[in-house]
C-alpha cells in the first residue's frame, strides 16, 4: 500500500511540474517575467494539487460505495482544495463573481475530466469483457 501512495504522490507532482512548465511557457511567450518567489510559489501550489489528486483517486477504489457518492466525495474535496490554495494565492480574486466564475469553470473541467476518465473505464470495460468472451 505505501508503495502506491509513493507512486501516486510522485505521479502527481510529475503532473504538478508539468502544469508549471505550462504555465512558464505562457509567461515566456507573453514576455511575463514574475518573481521568482512567485513562480516557487505557484509551482509549490501545482505539487500540492497534484499530490492531493494523485491521493484522491483512492476515494474511487473503495467498493462499497456507489460511483455517484465516490464522485461526490471527491469533487467536494477537490473544490475545497482549490479554493483553499487559490483564493490566499490570488489566483481567484476575493470577489463574489470571479468565486463564481471560479466554481462554473472548476465545474466544467471537472465534467469534463469526469466524463472522460468514465468513457475510457467504460471502454476498457468492454474490451475486457470481449476478451472473457472470446476464450
Amino acid at each position: 500500500m505505501m508503495i502506491e501512495v509513493f507512486k501516486r504522490v510522485v505521479n502527481g507532482i510529475a503532473w504538478g511540474g508539468f502544469a508549471t512548465f505550462l504555465a512558464l511557457t505562457i509567461l515566456m511567450i507573453y514576455d511575463i517575467n514574475p518573481e521568482v518567489s512567485t513562480i516557487w510559489l505557484y509551482m509549490l501550489a501545482s505539487f500540492v494539487f497534484g499530490i492531493y489528486f494523485g491521493l484522491a483517486s483512492f476515494i474511487f477504489i473503495i467498493d462499497k460505495w456507489s460511483p455517484l457518492k465516490k464522485t461526490i466525495i471527491h469533487f467536494s474535496l477537490s473544490i475545497i482544495v482549490y479554493f483553499t490554495i487559490a483564493l490566499p494565492l490570488g489566483w481567484v480574486p476575493l470577489t463574489v463573481g470571479a468565486i463564481v466564475a471560479s466554481t462554473f469553470v472548476f465545474i466544467g473541467v471537472y465534467i469534463i475530466f469526469w466524463f472522460g476518465f468514465t468513457m475510457y473505464y467504460k471502454k476498457m470495460e468492454a474490451s475486457l469483457n470481449n476478451s472473457l468472451k472470446n476464450k
